[in-house]
């Protein structure tokens, strides 16, 4: 007699009116073992065949792949607690963000660091404008530092300008911006390299901005994944991590606390020194992985600054030449690059960059352009060829439409975060929030990239819309195939991973205006619920 080699291994059974695991055809119920799905087919068949198995019944739900966010930054969300939130619904103006900065400063001793997040301008009632002067307001005796949402800018006080190295007769460092008002005083307002050297650590400068210590920073991180696990996300990629950011999730691993599998995009300063080490894409394991090297050319699309045609503006962040050698070294040493580049002019330098990168050194990596935000058809024929995936934002035509067509017009508008583009050109496309710039429910950005429309009703091309199914294998398949994982994560069946989300309905055939108000109902990693929208009672039966 033959015995079967899952026989004796602990069986789950799960199943729901719908389970759409994107494979033809969709099985009725699945069988887990460990963490991975086992075996897919029919309710009763599965039941014969592993009598002793734990069954698990969804009811009228429907079961989807766990959903993948393929450019996020979580590793930023493990300092608030240091940090007052000015986000528009707890602080909605100007005075409203004073008083909030004033009762950190009030708690916090003099000299030390006070500093908010969140913060942004164009959601702030009135447009009233945050800069030195009203920091000042806030306090004299403290560096103080407001953050904002898309962490491509900052302002600081006085005192904060003074720590960072800059006074009236600063010049723009590279990659950078300093603002000033009409008589060419500085105003508070610091953009890119400019805040993000002085304040965060990057090159090579030691970091300003205070951080919690490790126990802290694990903490913060669990709560931020749970976030994530609520909107039914199963894996999400960190898409800048320092070494610091780095100990933070392995501390997490190694007490077992991560609820969502975790890919780290580490930041190319530190590259070097990891590949001296032997470090490449791919170290770690289904839990906590080495993803690839993050590198910034150009700003934020939201905020204005991406270099781009349109509007004649834009930062670049780092010059032409470094931006050839890191792309050039990171490849030759085996790694993924994952370059952010929003605006035309940006996506153009870093594809040639990678090209001229392959030409020197063949071989095939996966490498990635993160946002990708303006690229015309023959871009994204261009970035086929090459075997470069765009990773462009899931909900941004919602969330920041507005802010599209205020900086660069509704025309160029309507082509930004261009899916149907780059999937008409035979592109493999991954989704993406970019959290905390962008909203990190999955399912808003479903609704988003279905039916391009913005928050006030707008329509920003509407050619580029997706099916209801192709925006679900974007967060699904496409997340996966970015990160070099697509043979064991993105769909259900026999040997992949049993991440997935269990929704009270089917996306698939839901109203795609209404795809953010499905309500996910659990949330299972690795054959394990990590979420249920009723924690009270505990597992289904």
């Amino acid at each position: 007699m033959t015995v079967h080699p899952l026989a004796e291994a602990p069986i789950t059974l799960v199943r729901a009116r719908r389970i759409r695991s994107l494979t033809d055809p969709e099985p009725e119920a699945l069988a887990i073992a460990g963490e991975r799905i086992v075996d897919a087919g029919g309710w009763d068949t599965l039941r014969g065949r592993f009598p002793r198995a734990r069954q698990v019944d969804f009811g009228p739900a429907t079961m989807v792949p766990g959903l993948n966010d393929a450019h996020a930054h979580p590793s930023l969300h493990t300092s608030e607690d240091l940090y007052v939130d000015l986000a528009p619904d707890r602080t909605p103006s100007a005075t409203a963000v004073r008083e909030a900065l004033a009762g950190l400063a009030a708690r916090t001793p003099a000299g030390e660091w006070v500093v908010g997040h969140n913060f942004d301008l164009s959601r702030t009632e009135g447009g009233d404008r945050i800069d030195r002067a009203l920091l000042d307001e806030v306090s004299r005796h403290h560096p103080v530092l407001v953050i904002h949402y898309s962490y491509h800018a900052a302002v600081a006080n006085s005192a904060a300008l003074r720590a960072g190295g800059y006074g009236d007769d600063s010049a723009d460092p590279v990659g950078g911006r300093l603002g000033r008002d009409a008589a060419g005083r500085l105003d508070g307002v610091v953009h890119e390299r400019a805040w993000m050297e002085a304040y965060l650590g990057h090159g090579g400068r030691k970091a300003l901005v205070p951080q919690p210590d490790l126990d802290t920073r694990v903490a913060a991180l669990v709560r931020t994944l749970r976030r994530f696990n609520a909107a039914g996300v199963t894996s999400v990629c960190d898409a800048m991590v320092h070494p610091q950011d780095w100990r933070v999730y392995q501390e997490a691993r190694r007490r077992g606390l991560l609820t969502a599998r975790v890919g780290m995009l580490l930041w190319y300063e530190f590259f070097r020194h990891a590949a001296e080490l032997g470090m490449c894409t791919g170290l770690g394991d289904e839990w906590l992985r080495f993803t690839g090297v993050k590198m910034m050319t150009d700003g934020a699309s939201s905020g204005g600054t991406c270099l781009c045609t349109a509007a004649g503006r834009g930062i670049q962040l780092m010059p032409d030449e470094e931006i050839e050698r890191t792309v050039r070294e990171v490849h030759a040493a085996g790694s993924t690059v994952a370059v952010h580049a929003n605006g035309d002019i940006a996506v153009g330098k870093v594809l040639a960059a990678i090209e001229s990168a392959q030409h020197v050194v063949p071989g095939t990596r996966r490498h990635r352009i993160e946002h990708c935000s303006m690229a015309d058809a023959a871009t994204a024929r261009r970035l086929r060829a090459a075997g470069v995936v765009p990773v462009p934002f899931g909900a941004f035509v919602h969330y920041h439409g507005h802010n599209f067509i205020a900086h660069y017009g509704k025309e160029t508008a309507a082509t930004m975060c261009p899916h149907r583009t780059f999937l008409a050109a035979g592109l493999t496309v991954p989704g993406s929030s970019d959290y905390p710039c962008g909203p990190l429910e999955p399912l808003l950005a479903l609704r988003s990239m279905t039916t391009r429309q913005a928050q006030d009703g707008t329509v920003l091309g509407a050619d580029e819309r997706l099916s209801a199914t192709e925006a679900l294998h974007a967060y699904t398949v496409g997340s996966a195939y970015a990160s070099g994982e697509e043979a064991v994560k993105g769909r259900l069946a026999p040997g992949m991973l049993a991440d997935f989300v269990v929704l009270e309905q089917d996306p698939l055939t839901a109203e795609p205006a209404r795809l953010d108000a499905l309500r996910p109902l659990a949330t299972w990693v690795g054959g394990q619920q990590v979420w249920a929208a009723d924690e009270q009672q505990g597992e289904p039966s």
